[in-house]
């Protein structure tokens, strides 16, 4: 216990040295952490198949790849050595820009290499993530369960090394427990981690989420919903809560069909013993609205 609480309190004081951000900080970081700063061909850096980032939008990437056109990588990625490969590096920090970078051509990237195991690896991963708001609430959650689940951290314990209080990292972690079409949502930034904690304690938490996002509740009005039993079946106008209708496996089927074909969540709502209903495709960007036109024929501009 010990031993990991003296590596917290490094981890957690010295990422900046780490990551090549603070000179001062650099002294205090022990030597075995630094090898060297260079330049290498962008085929010789892989991604880290652990990084707690799973999610890179297409807007995002577009727009950082068009300021590396003019600028250059400003900030070197933070690397280590990829086992059993001579002169490959293993992303640690950074994957974003090194996506960026092979869009906007680049040949090169400036890199810091580090000696760390695969726990430090993914305690900086995490930590640089999360410092810089990164990752989505589920990414950041599924990076806590990684550390708790492969190095045996307490709750505790890894709140020290992300530098965040011991209730935040129950909260997000309990934010797994959610269904999955809840999570999708949060991964797809349609619902703040906010709302997701107040989804936890109600019976429905999908009904509600879907709910949040037709409506555009805020996360106080998702609040005020979880703390009435009945609120939800008044403002869906259902008879009763539980009574909404489970949809046929005909419909289940071809709303994938259309998701996979338009590369976005799909929705359809028909109304049993009639001939309507409705068709939702939902989109996280003007990018991908754009490519659905784009699809169906229809100019934009």
């Amino acid at each position: 216990m010990a031993e990991r609480d003296v590596k917290s309190k490094r981890l957690g004081r010295g990422l900046a040295a780490l990551i090549g951000d603070s000179a001062p900080e650099a002294a205090a970081a022990p030597e075995k952490f630094f090898r060297d700063t260079r330049k290498v061909p962008i085929e010789h850096i892989e991604p880290n198949p652990r990084n707690p980032r799973k999610t890179f939008t297409e807007k995002d990437l577009g727009d950082l790849a068009e300021s590396l056109r003019s600028k250059g990588i400003v900030q070197p990625i933070l690397v280590r050595p990829a086992a059993g490969k001579t002169d490959r590096f293993e992303i640690i920090a950074g994957e974003r820009r090194w996506r960026a970078a092979q869009r906007a051509g680049l040949h090169e990237a400036p890199i810091i290499i580090r000696d760390v195991t695969d726990q430090e690896a993914l305690e900086l991963a995490i930590i640089e993530n999360v410092q810089r708001a990164d990752l989505n609430p589920i990414e950041e959650a599924m990076g806590y369960e990684q550390l708790t689940a492969d190095f045996s951290y307490s709750q505790g314990e890894l709140a020290k090394v992300i530098g965040k209080s011991r209730s935040h990292v129950a909260n997000t972690m309990r934010l797994l427990k959610l269904p999955n079409s809840v999570k999708d949502y949060l991964a797809e930034g349609l619902l703040t981690a906010g709302h997701a904690r107040a989804l936890i304690t109600v019976e429905d938490p999908a009904a509600l989420a879907e709910l949040i996002v037709e409506k555009g509740l805020t996360v106080r009005d998702a609040e005020k919903i979880s703390q009435d039993p009945d609120a939800l079946a008044r403002m869906k106008g259902d008879k009763a809560p539980g009574d909404k209708r489970q949809k046929d496996a005909d419909t289940k089927a071809l709303e994938k069909r259309l998701s996979d074909t338009l590369g976005l969540k799909v929705s359809v709502g028909h109304k049993p013993g009639k001939e309507t209903g409705d068709l939702k495709i939902k989109y996280t960007s003007l990018e991908q609205l754009d490519e659905l036109c784009r699809k169906l024929g229809v100019e934009t501009r």
